[in-house]
């Protein structure tokens, strides 16, 4: 079964608001199996505008992300991250086993 990837690009512009929601979303992720791949760190834009926070979790399928996501947990977190940042949220779906040779 492919796995699921929600990535996130985000402007934080109320910190303290943000760390509430990160707390929420941080026991969501654990709830729903979710793994922390890349959260915060170094980057740099290499194709167009970059954001400061850059986050990508993995979840063993794409239905198991989209439960977290939906997730009255999740949801109840989302709510100290709204009108309090900005960005862009993406599910995706991952590969099942070898990955192919072209993007």
């Amino acid at each position: 079964m492919p796995k699921g990837y929600i990535i996130a690009r985000v402007t934080v512009t109320d910190p303290e608001s943000y760390a509430l929601y990160a707390q929420g979303s941080t026991a969501a992720i654990k709830k729903f199996g979710g793994r922390v791949i890349v959260r915060g760190g170094a980057h740099e834009a290499l194709e167009g505008p970059a954001r400061p926070r850059n986050v990508v979790l993995e979840f063993d399928s794409y239905e198991q992300a989209k439960a977290y996501y939906y997730s009255p947990e999740y949801q109840a977190a989302r709510a100290h991250r709204v009108g309090k940042s900005e960005g862009e949220f993406v599910l995706v779906e991952g590969f099942d086993g070898p990955q192919p040779a072209q993007s």
